[in-house]
């Protein structure tokens, strides 16, 4: 099979297969979650420690930066992503027998950052520029999907069995990992590369510093890193926030809410790949501003159903800002320093944002800060970095 997919249908076999992979994949990610946070609680671990978690998973993104869009671009995608999910399997198996539930997530954080560079970076093999910003809906779309089932699921089954929830975890990668085993074998993108560490980390920073020197992808890079850095912080921000704001302490109710911000990004994606194109990426800027309204608005109610609206708000916002910045940042990559480095690239910046934010959030909650006043300084905070993003690219477009 060809490395191109230009000519081909958008659900073509190949795409299918990417499809229901990521799908068990993002599934097992966001029960896993829920299941070993439920884990940390059970297990009397501090407040504080829960953010630490996800910064554990996020420091390895940062850490294999540098080698991990290469091996994307130097092997057949498909069979990369296969061996990602083989490790996230063994993550999850490690904390279902009762290792320390760190270590195990951070063997999860391994193949999650392996995975990443070849699940996007597939799609500009398998969808021409025309199709890409569609192939990047779909793909969000059974991210999304699977971020709310797989919450939910997580979340459930915590609450009537440890054991049963991690176990199903498990489940979903070997899952992920059969379904990876249906992607056609694509020619490898840049193969016969040096292998030195040295030589890959020279690599990858002359590739971040190309990424950057340009306008489009810099644009890119820098909206992406924001918007997941907020997404990560405001997941953790509703664990402590629903027993403050709802009175309710299961572990049921942050899922469900995080589940409807999935609902909402699925919904934002849709619209985003009707309406906006690689031309009129500048069209998704005001929802990203809109976003951190809505949360500083989101942080101050008391009632369950104007939460549940708001963050399906917050989750429309956010899929009509982040597709077409992915699809801008593949589709410019793979023109200059290959599809899987541009995603490493883009993993670094957005992993980097998180790491701060989270590190920024863990501190605030470790002093005292009451979560509403913390989500309402990080909704404004968030508006006003997006606004400056903005005026920037604007600027840069008169220049």
């Amino acid at each position: 099979m060809n490395s191109s997919g230009n000519g081909s249908p958008l659900m073509s076999r190949g795409m299918v297969a990417v499809i229901v992979a990521q799908f068990f994949s993002a599934f097992g990610d966001n029960a896993l979650l829920f299941a070993t946070l439920a884990v940390l609680k059970n297990q009397l671990y501090p407040d504080w420690s829960q953010p630490v978690l996800q910064m554990v998973f996020v420091a390895t993104y940062i850490l294999l930066a540098p080698f991990v869009g290469q091996m994307a671009d130097s092997f057949a995608k498909g069979r990369v992503m296969m061996l990602a999910n083989g490790l996230k399997l063994l993550g999850a198996l490690a904390i279902c027998v009762g290792l320390d539930p760190f270590v195990g997530y951070a063997l999860v954080g391994i193949g999650a950052a392996a995975y990443s560079p070849a699940k996007y970076g597939i799609l500009g093999e398998i969808a021409d520029g025309e199709q890409l910003v569609k192939a990047n809906g779909l793909m969000e779309a059974s991210t999304i999907a699977a971020i709310l089932l797989g919450s939910v699921a997580g979340g459930v089954l915590a609450d009537w069995s440890l054991l049963a929830a991690l176990g199903a975890c498990v489940v979903t990668y070997a899952l992920a990992v059969i379904a990876n085993i249906s992607i056609p074998k694509l020619t490898a993108a840049r193969p016969g590369q040096s292998w030195r560490p040295r030589a890959m980390v020279r690599s990858f920073f002359h590739a971040a510093l190309l990424l950057w020197r340009n306008g489009e992808t810099r644009f890119s890079l820098v909206g992406t890193s924001l918007f997941w850095g907020a997404g990560v912080t405001l997941r953790f921000l509703l664990v402590l926030w629903v027993p403050v704001a709802l009175g309710i302490t299961d572990n049921k109710t942050p899922t469900l809410l995080n589940a409807m911000v999935a609902v909402g990004i699925v919904i934002g994606a849709a619209a985003a790949a009707k309406l906006v194109t690689l031309k009129t990426v500048g069209r998704c800027m005001p929802a990203g501003v809109l976003i951190g309204i809505v949360v500083a608005i989101f942080a101050l109610q008391h009632a369950q159903l104007n939460a549940y609206i708001l963050l399906v708000a917050i989750g429309v916002l956010g899929g009509f800002f982040v597709v077409p910045l992915n699809a801008l940042l593949q589709e410019r990559g793979k023109q200059t320093v290959g599809a899987g480095n541009a995603i490493a690239v883009q993993n670094l910046g957005e992993n980097s944002a998180m790491l701060l934010m989270l590190g920024l959030y863990s501190l605030a909650i470790k002093l005292g800060a009451p979560p509403v006043a913390t989500g309402v300084g990080f909704g404004v905070l968030f508006a006003l970095a997006i606004a400056a993003l903005w005026g920037w690219q604007l600027m840069q477009k008169r220049r």
